[in-house]
């Protein structure tokens, strides 16, 4: 299905400022269509006098008046002579008897949309609000129900002279609270002449013994907090849309409760009679967040503590390795120091972030600087990455970082040995550099492509190749061993090792990075 900025980019010819207000509009009428409960859909008005359908929203207080999806839906004739009325004559439209969808009566309303232009006044009608009720369950409305009905209207007339949806505030970007979780109205001196049950539930949790009809509620608000900062803050939101602005949503917290707050002014036809309040008890939102936080805290001090505690095994190591008399053992225990250390980079990474995700690229760019430094000293091997790993989970990260250092020791210490004579290649670029002055006698290359749920690492080198007969599954090296052990087992992925064409080795990895159930 095409979005509405699709179906206007194709079908009209709009200013991109009022194309805005239409997503504005859409993104908050869920308000109006709650309020009224009603269906509300947005008709674009055609050059051939047709009308097309590009959003809709369905009430979540009443029924709605359209099984179907009706966006896309292009009408004409008598179908839309009310939307055309309300075009022509830039007025909500109301008159008219009842229709029929099917087996669903409907009542037929429609609202000009206008946008208020720089100099303050409304703009032409760029598009058609209707609003259709399903009449199927009509009965007695209650003292609720004809509140809510009747803020659905100033809001209506809103829509038609440009005031409404307001201006969104940085960083807001639903409507929540919504009208069921808790709706108050003030007059136009901002006292509450109607609060529903759950708004005065709310305000229960925050210590009102009484009832909220006849309360001056910035004064209230600002006399329940429990921060008197928070409490000014809150009144001064009330006094904003008093005064026909949109203030930005505000929490009130009193007696261990939390209240998100949100305040509409009231202007129908130019004229403030007062504000719509909808509050929304967010007191077990708040604890579950704050618990999350302090779970997170607690797991990055734990990955700190793990990345301090390997490196203190690695530094056990070295100075074991410095002890140690004969050269096969010295080598071994370097090697795990070399292990050790790259563990701990993947952990030393969660530690300062706030979820279980890693930065992968800057780590491979440090374990190859790490591992073109164990080159032979009188050889100089330049590293370099292509593409980018991006971000990879945890559980990803660190048997992916174990087999790349392993891959890259192999490619500096077996592609390019002691006795190796100058290959005069040299590189273009590079990520991971190694220091030394000697000429360049080697490269290896590493390269990430990444393709939807796959990733795909190549480590090639320009050294000098597999030996004749080399079979990495039946490798005796401790290092392929446990490449191969990670790469097929909690990599779920492939490795293949073979000679490449131009000369070197290439080592190709391939892993799914979807979650494994």
């Amino acid at each position: 299905m095409s979005t509405l900025r699709d179906l206007v980019d194709e079908h009209a010819n709009l200013d991109p400022l009022d194309v805005d207000h239409l997503h504005q509009l859409a993104g908050d009428w869920q308000l109006i269509s709650d309020l009224s409960f009603a269906d509300l859909l947005l008709w674009l008005p055609l050059d051939d006098g047709s009308f097309l359908c590009v959003a809709q929203v369905r009430p979540t207080t009443g029924p709605t008046a359209y099984q179907d999806d009706q966006v896309g839906r292009r009408v004409s004739g008598p179908e839309v002579a009310h939307l055309a009325i309300a075009v022509s004559q830039g007025r909500i439209w109301r008159e008219g008897d009842p229709v029929w969808y099917g087996n669903t009566p409907a009542r037929h309303e429609a609202i000009p949309v206008r946008r208020r232009l720089a100099d303050g006044e409304a703009g032409g009608v760029m598009a058609v609000v209707g609003r259709d009720t399903n009449l199927s369950t009509a009965r007695t409305p209650s003292q609720l129900e004809l509140n809510y009905l009747t803020t659905a209207d100033d809001l209506a007339q809103m829509v038609a002279d440009g005031t409404f949806p307001p201006y969104s505030n940085p960083g807001e970007t639903t409507s929540a609270p919504r009208v069921g979780d808790g709706l108050i109205r003030l007059d136009a001196a901002g006292k509450v002449t109607y609060a529903s049950p759950n708004a005065q539930s709310a305000h229960r949790r925050l210590g009102l013994p009484s009832h909220l009809v006849g309360e001056d509620l910035a004064a209230l608000w600002n006399r329940l907090a429990d921060d008197p900062l928070e409490g000014g803050d809150a009144a001064a939101q009330i006094h904003a849309a008093l005064r026909g602005e949109a203030p930005v949503r505000k929490e009130i917290e009193a007696r261990g409760a939390t209240m998100l707050t949100r305040a509409l002014p009231l202007m129908p036809a130019g004229v403030p009679i007062g504000a719509l309040v909808l509050v929304r008890d967010i007191t077990e939102v708040r604890r579950r967040d704050r618990a999350l936080v302090t779970k997170d805290a607690t797991i990055r001090e734990i990955h700190h503590r793990v990345k301090n505690n390997l490196q203190t095994v690695a530094a056990l190591l070295r100075l074991q390795a410095r002890r140690v008399g004969i050269p096969a053992a010295r080598a071994a225990l370097e090697e795990s120091v070399r292990r050790v250390a790259s563990i701990a980079l993947v952990h030393e990474t969660l530690s300062m972030s706030s979820d279980e995700l890693v930065e992968f690229d800057g780590i491979v760019d440090r374990v190859a600087t790490a591992a073109a430094e164990v080159a032979a000293p009188e050889a100089k091997v330049v590293m370099r990455r292509e593409g980018r790993f991006g971000t990879l989970p945890a559980e990803v990260a660190t048997p992916l970082v174990m087999v790349l250092n392993e891959l890259l020791l192999n490619a500096v210490e077996h592609g390019f040995p002691s006795d190796m004579e100058s290959t005069g290649a040299e590189s273009t670029s590079c990520d991971a550099k190694a220091g030394g002055g000697a000429a360049v006698v080697g490269e290896v290359v590493v390269r990430a492509h990444r393709q939807r749920k796959h990733l795909h690492v190549t480590v090639a080198d320009n050294g000098r190749g597999l030996p004749e007969g080399f079979d990495a599954g039946s490798s005796e090296r401790l290092g392929l061993q446990i490449v191969r052990t990670l790469a097929t087992g909690e990599l779920r992925g492939s490795i293949e090792l073979r000679n490449r064409a131009g000369g070197g080795t290439e080592a190709v990895l391939a892993l799914p990075l979807a979650k494994q159930r």
